[in-house]
């Protein structure tokens, strides 16, 4: 058994354990239904009373600007980022490797040797008469997803940071449309597929499926799909560390008339820690409301009282011709539905979880999820953008060590990678500006801490496709964080 699941097993059973700072949900919900404007604003109320418009940001880190190091991203004036790597081409640390394109979900690890591993995601889309597996072993070959993990070394000289590329190498090869994913408490990396593509596609696997990656891994690892977590359009996990339940998010559009929604689900694990040794799939549904709609008219901060549905088959033999057979087993049993469930993770006694399009402005939603019983909890809808201004089309998401949530955007025209405070305020973190008549910036993705809380680690997604010109990038950014809330 690795190290690191022994040492989860033990937490498992422990009753101690340190305090996580996490956001106030109190907080984050008291500034929903003010006024969404970019900045603050003096007008007249009614009565002709003075009054101030609120505004959702604040700029505690100082005003962005183009970093003197990597000047096509704009970040806060006190901070340094770096480039550590690019997509589609050489690797500048290991002989012989292309990187692969399409940066998407990541996280950081420590190392042994003092030094960050990340493990990060490449949602590669190349059909399957143009797809070539990155690595070997592979899963599918006809599929050019995976993961690679990269080794970055973070020193300290007279007070000031430098942060460095080490190594990077191919951990998962053969799968395909590698999205997002989570982190596990036992030293893993869960890559999560968004497609359900299959043979009727011309590839050679079924896909859809959750792969796991050990952070020690060295190469590729033996390719397992884990068939009893679900097929279905993946896009992030979450783990419960107390429990070792592994929350999970599918990416699929609420359209009126049209499209259904997506799901929110949960898998019990047979062994905590173990995944590939089986489970039971569930979906969450609101307690006497079947088949409850969070997408629209919903006003944050009402909690509501939530349970979980059995799904039967997590692995239907139809997946693949309709990529909702696991959605439809839980409305059925009267399951809630959400508009495309992206980010997610673990925080605040609970699981945060993102919905993209969520709210009554199409713009985004946060959540937050907590339990109560083995089959009970509540869930809280803590935060609704009321304009793309304010937070557009939130994606992954994550904790930061001082308490905020950390959200990348995929939006409309500029991309941002944005904080959320314990107050409910906006704090714009990095800005991809578009150029006047150029196309759109590549989406953020992947933020994630270095384990000692000082780096930033973050993705531009770039071209999804091997042959794409637009190259995707790695950066690493650090500052005084100490100086707001992030």
């Amino acid at each position: 058994m690795p190290m690191e699941r022994r040492v989860f097993l033990r937490r498992l059973t422990s009753a101690g354990g340190g305090a996580v700072l996490t956001p106030s949900l109190a907080g984050l919900i008291s500034w929903n239904g003010r006024s969404g404007t970019s900045e603050p604003d003096a007008g007249r109320g009614p009565g002709g009373r003075n009054r101030r418009t609120a505004s959702p940001f604040i700029r505690p880190y100082g005003e962005l600007v183009a970093s003197p190091d990597c000047p096509e991203i704009e970040i806060p004036e006190s901070f340094r980022c770096v480039r550590l790597g690019s997509g589609g081409v050489a690797s500048t640390v290991r002989d012989g490797l292309t990187v692969p394109n399409a940066f998407d979900g990541m996280a950081a690890f420590p190392l042994p040797n003092g030094n960050v591993r990340l493990i990060r995601n490449h949602e590669m889309v190349d059909k399957a008469d143009r797809a070539r597996p990155i690595g070997e072993p592979h899963y599918d070959p006809r599929a050019s997803g995976g993961t690679t993990s990269l080794e970055v070394r973070i020193a300290e000289a007279d007070g000031d940071l430098s942060v460095e590329l080490v190594d990077e190498f191919v951990s998962l090869a053969g799968t395909a449309v590698n999205c997002a994913g989570g982190p596990t408490p036992w030293g893993s990396w869960l890559s999560c597929e968004e497609i359900t593509w299959g043979p009727g596609a011309g590839y050679e696997k079924p896909h859809g499926y959750i792969f796991e990656v050990p952070v020690d891994a060295t190469g590729p690892v033996d390719p397992v799909p884990l068939r009893a977590m679900g097929r279905f359009v993946h896009e992030a996990v979450a783990i419960d560390p107390g429990t070792g339940i592994v929350y999970e998010t599918e990416d699929t559009w609420y359209v009126p008339d049209r499209l259904p929604g997506a799901g929110f689900y949960r898998f019990l694990p047979d062994e905590p820690g173990a995944l590939a040794a089986g489970g039971r799939l569930q979906m969450m549904a609101v307690t006497g409301e079947p088949g409850y709609l969070t997408a629209r008219g919903r006003t944050p901060g009402t909690v509501l009282p939530v349970h979980w549905v059995d799904i039967d088959d997590p692995d239907p033999a139809n997946a693949e011709e309709d990529r909702l057979a696991v959605f439809r087993q839980g409305v059925a049993r009267g399951a809630a539905r959400f508009a495309r469930l992206e980010g997610a993770f673990h925080g605040d006694g609970g699981i945060y979880i993102v919905s993209t399009n969520g709210g009554d402005a199409e713009a985004g939603q946060v959540f937050h999820y907590r339990p109560g019983s083995d089959d009970e909890g509540e869930l809280t809808l803590v935060f609704e953008s009321p304009s793309h201004d304010v937070l557009d089309s939130p994606d992954n998401i994550v904790v930061s060590p001082r308490g905020g949530l950390v959200m990348c955007e995929d939006g409309t025209d500029d991309q941002y990678v944005r904080g959320l405070d314990r107050e409910g305020r906006i704090v714009n973190m990095v800005r991809a500006p578009r150029a006047e008549g150029g196309p759109q910036p590549g989406e953020f993705a992947g933020s994630c801490f270095s384990p000692d809380g000082r780096v930033m680690f973050f993705n531009v997604q770039g071209g999804r496709e091997a042959e794409s010109s637009r190259a995707s990038a790695t950066y690493a950014m650090w500052g005084p964080w100490e100086d707001g809330p992030l």
